[in-house]
Parts: C-alpha cells; structure tokens; sequence
C-alpha cells in the first residue's frame, strides 16, 4: 500500500484548508453559542410585539364599547388560549383589567414596571426578570393602545425564559449537526479540490459571467504566456474599458437623478403611448403615487385628471408646449402643468412639468382674511368714534357732562384699537424672528406662581378660586420668563373671563418626556366643538367671547411664543363644562 505523499502540492493546498476550515467552524461554534440566544431574544421580541399589535388592536375595540372587567378577563385567557403565551391588560394607569394566569384584583400595580414605561414612552417595551406573580424568569414584551394618540392603556405579553433556553438548546443542536456535516463535506471537497490543478478556462468563463451579471470589477490574473494568458490579458481589457464607460454613464445618470430629485416642481416624462416612464419625487409628492407604480401605467391610471390628459394629448396633435392649471384632488394642491415636446433619443415623448402654487393660493387667502379681519376690528371703534363725533357737533359739546362721557368712550375705543395695532406688531416681530425669546433656565413652580399672584385680585373680585397643583421638585426649563408670563397671563385672564362666580380654575405642571407641560383648567362656559379647533388662529372669536370684548389675538399670539421656544400649546373643552389648555417647554438638558 502506497503512502500518501504529503509533501506533494495536492496535501499542501488541501491541508492548510482543512485546518483553516476547521478553525473557522470552531471559531464560530465559539462565536454562535452566545449569539444564538441574543438572536432568538431578539426574534422573539420582534413576534411578541407584532402579536401585541394586534392584541392592543382587539383591547382598543372592547374600550369603545365600554366592556365590562369580566370581558377583559375573558379575552385575556382566550388571547393566550391562542397563543401560548400569558397575556396581561393594563389600563393607562396601571391596574390590571385581565390576564390569563391569575386574578386581575389580587394583583399589584404594573404602572412602574419597566416594560410598561418604556412602551408608554417609546410606543414599545421589553425586559427580563423573574415573575411577581409566577416567580419564574420571564420574558415581557408591551406595547401601548392607541400608539398614535394618548394611550388608554397597555397590553403585554409574556413567555417563560425556560422555553426560550429550551429552543436555543435545540438550535445549538442544529448548529452542531450542521457544523459536522459541513466539516464532513469540507474534507471530501477539500481533498477534491487538492486533486485537481487550477482550470484557467473555467476561471476565465466564470469571469465572463461575472461580467454579464454586472460585476465589471471583475478581473483575471494572467495564467502565462501562452494563448489563454493573451486571451486573459485581452479580457482584462475589456472589462476595464466596460467598466470606464459604465461608470461615465451612471455619473452622468446620477446627475441628473440628483437634479430631479432636488426640484422642488414635479417632472414627468411620458412616451409617444401616453405611458409614464419617469417620475421625480416632487411629482411622487404632488400625485400620492410612487414611481416604480406609476412606471409602465397610462397618463389616465397615474394622474386620473381629465385635465391633464387633455394637456397630453393637445401637446402632441399639436407639437407644441401647452400649459394648463388645475388641483391634485388627492393632495389637495393647486398645480400649473406645462406639457413639451421632446426630440432626439426621445423622439415622440413629452415632458410635463408641475409647479406647485398651493402656497402662493393659500398666502392669498391669508392676505384676504387678514384684510377682512382687521377691517372688522377696526370697523367697530371706528363707527363708534364717528358717532360720537357727530353727536359732540350736534351739540353735545354744550353740555359738559354729556361731552365728558362721551370723550371718555372715544377714548376707550381708541385704546382698543390701539391694543389691536399693538399686539398686530408684536404678534407681526414674532412671526418674522425679529425678537427670538431670551431662554434662560426657569422654574416651573416660580412661572406659575408669579402668574397667578398678578391674577389673584382680578379672580377674587369674580368670586372664583384658583389652585396651584404645580410640585415643587420639577426640572427646570428653557424659558423666556416674559414672555411666558405673558403667555400664561394670557390664558388666565380668559379661565378668568369665562367662568361663572364660584367657578374655580386649576393651574399645574408636569413632566411629558424631554418637556415639562403646564395646563390651566378651568370650570367655565367651555368652547364648542366647533370653535375649538379655531381658537389658537389670530383675530378669530369664539360667538361666546365676542360679548366679552378682546382684539382676538391673544391666543395666536400665545402660540407663537409657545412655538418660538420649541413647544407645543393646545386646548381640550367641552361646551357648558369648562376648558384645558396645555403648552410644553422644553426642559434644560443636564450636563
């Protein structure tokens, strides 16, 4: 029997592969056997959530219909029936309404449990640790109902970590089997591979199909001098001369992608068939409708706008630019539609090109409202000053008495048109940033309380009690103290103006993520669903505040300094039972 030669280059290309294969499998035998477990954690929690997505969708449907307790609790055990896996509704303040594995009422509290605050504030949450309830380590995953809105509760779901071992056990077997197959393989093949010398033929083929599939980075090592080396040399060449004029092609292409995607009008070529074969992003925008969707389909299924196919068609009977303006039902804007013909390589197609004049519609409408809005408010003071005028040259100015109260009232209707001007300006630099706010860190608590020191004797003389629930220990803000106050002063003096005598009006704050949101509640005549989402434009009245006199802009001007600091300012009322209003300030970032 012949002794292998292990000296010979098929064992000295064949050895060093096997233990190098050997090493590497062995390497990541290491590596797997604590990834495995993190990737099927990871798997899991990824499951978990989905399912929880959905389950939060069924809870949210059981709270529209005001189920009772014994509904929760009976689609807690059927949920988990389906599934399981113990699954638990929390309502949004942490009590327990259901959950399959034990007694809702016996349970404690889950508002502080981590995976329940990390849903409430990043829309999911998970973590690991030993069961209250069951005393086993657990995986838990929840999210919140309602993700888009104030969540009205949240569901979880939960697996014991012994089920998870028991399958990353069976995945490390898997792994294992699969690793000794491979190293199996790898010795035949190996030993195979060693057997044969280097075909450049086969390597030059290869290399060929490389290149056909894209690959032009492709290239081949000469294998000598002979007629396969020329042959590899001549291929190499070629490649390389495919590969300049490629990548002259895709930057000239990239140029023009990058022009087109930065235009902020819509742009649409279509061929001599009246089919889209190119849509730009702004047009995507403009239409509701992705390219790759719009690619290949007629003018009529992309822009469904009897307009513009009419622009289409009059374009090419024509040969000439047409232009046409109309409105994207779907989005809602004004558009102007130029169509052009093109020629060259594009011989037959036609160009259209979208510019948006929705802003330019809607600064219009502004300046006409603004018109007629300050003309009314104006109107008033002024007919009355007229009036008054003309009852002085009548012969009022005879009769002091008379003449000094009607002095006086000219006077107030000047000072009312004078508020207006004066808040139309400072509302006017606030707009513009001629006057960005001076933030310095700020209490809450000390905001607050100076608002309502300055408002205490005005609310005491209408019989209503204000309360202070602002705690002591919040962070501090980012704030213009002024202008804050002025805000604040703002929405007091209306809690103030609209609650009837021995109303009361609460005043708090609170921390909501990276802000911290103060709210002023009120128990007084409210706003009606109506007004409610108009209250915050300038000079707009709800029918209830215009007897109580107010230029209308306090609000407005109220939410541009909410928004100059980077916060938020909105209301919540219901009619006959009093309003909310709430603002966020950012808070000062630690250190």
């Amino acid at each position: 029997m012949k002794l292998p030669d292990f000296q010979s280059i098929r064992w000295k290309i064949a050895i060093p592969q096997l233990w190098l294969f050997f090493a590497i499998l062995l390497g990541l035998l290491l590596f797997l056997s604590g990834f495995l477990r993190d990737a099927y954690l990871d798997t899991l929690k990824t499951r978990l959530k989905a399912e929880c997505d959905l389950l939060a969708a069924e809870t949210y449907s059981l709270q529209r219909q005001g189920s009772p307790a014994t509904a929760y609790e009976a689609y807690a055990r059927t949920a988990a029936a389906s599934l399981g896996l113990r699954f638990t509704i929390i309502d949004a303040g942490g009590a327990v309404l259901g959950d399959s594995e034990a007694d809702p009422a016996a349970m404690e509290n889950h508002l502080t449990r981590p995976e329940v605050q990390q849903a409430l504030a990043q829309g999911s949450g998970s973590n690991i640790r030993r069961s209250a309830t069951t005393g086993i380590n657990t995986l838990y995953v929840a999210v919140p109902i309602q993700p888009e809105a104030k969540a009205s509760g949240i569901v979880r779901l939960a697996i014991p970590l012994s089920a998870v071992d028991a399958a990353v056990a069976r995945l490390r077997t898997s792994l294992l089997l699969a690793m000794g197959i491979a190293a199996l393989f790898s010795l035949v093949l190996s030993f195979l591979a060693a057997r044969r010398t280097t075909q450049p033929l086969e390597e030059l083929t290869e290399a060929a199909r490389r290149v056909a599939a894209g690959q032009l980075q492709t290239t081949i090592l000469p294998a000598g001098n002979d007629e396969i080396g020329l042959l590899t040399d001549a291929f190499n060449t070629m490649t390389e001369r495919l590969r300049s004029q490629f990548e002259s092609l895709q930057a000239e292409r990239g140029k023009l992608a990058a022009v087109l995607a930065q235009m902020t009008d819509g742009v649409s070529i279509l061929d001599a068939q009246g089919k889209v074969t190119l849509l730009n992003p702004a047009a995507e925008r403009m239409f509701g409708i992705r390219e790759e969707k719009a690619v290949g389909h007629s003018v009529t299924e992309v822009f469904r706008q009897v307009p513009l196919i009419e622009l289409w068609r009059k374009c090419g009977e024509s040969g000439s630019s047409q232009s046409v303006t109309t409105e994207a039902d779907a989005q809602n804007v004004f558009l102007q539609a130029v169509a052009t013909p093109l020629g060259g390589a594009l011989q037959g197609s036609i160009l259209l090109l979208f510019q948006d004049l929705t802003r330019l519609r809607r600064l219009e409408a502004v300046r006409r409202d603004f018109i007629a809005n300050i003309s009314h408010e104006l109107r008033t003071p002024l007919a009355s000053m007229q009036s008054l005028a003309e009852t002085l040259q009548g012969g009022a100015k005879d009769d002091p008495a008379a003449a000094d109260r009607f002095l006086d009232l000219m006077l107030t209707e000047i000072d009312t048109m004078h508020q207006t001007v004066r808040e139309l300006l400072e509302l006017s630099r606030i707009e513009s940033g001629e006057a960005p706010p001076a933030l310095q860190p700020a209490e809450p608590a000390v905001l607050i309380a100076d608002a309502l020191r300055r408002v205490q004797m005005l609310a005491r003389r209408n019989g209503l009690t204000l309360e202070n629930e602002c705690p002591d220990n919040l962070p501090p803000v980012l704030a213009d103290s002024e202008r804050i106050e002025q805000v604040m002063m703002n929405l007091l003096h209306n809690a103030v103006k609209f609650t009837p005598a021995g109303g009361k009006i609460t005043v708090s704050a609170q921390k909501a993520g990276r802000d911290v949101e103060f709210s002023f509640r009120d128990s007084g005549v409210g706003v009606s669903a109506e007004d409610l989402p108009r209250i915050f434009e300038r000079f707009y009245k709800a029918d209830k505040s215009r007897s109580g006199g107010g230029t209308g802009l306090g609000l407005s001007i109220a939410r541009h300094i909410v928004e100059s600091h980077g916060g938020r300012i909105r209301a919540e009322s219901t009619e006959g039972e009093g309003s909310a209003f709430f603002f966020t300030l950012p808070m000062v970032e630690s250190q």
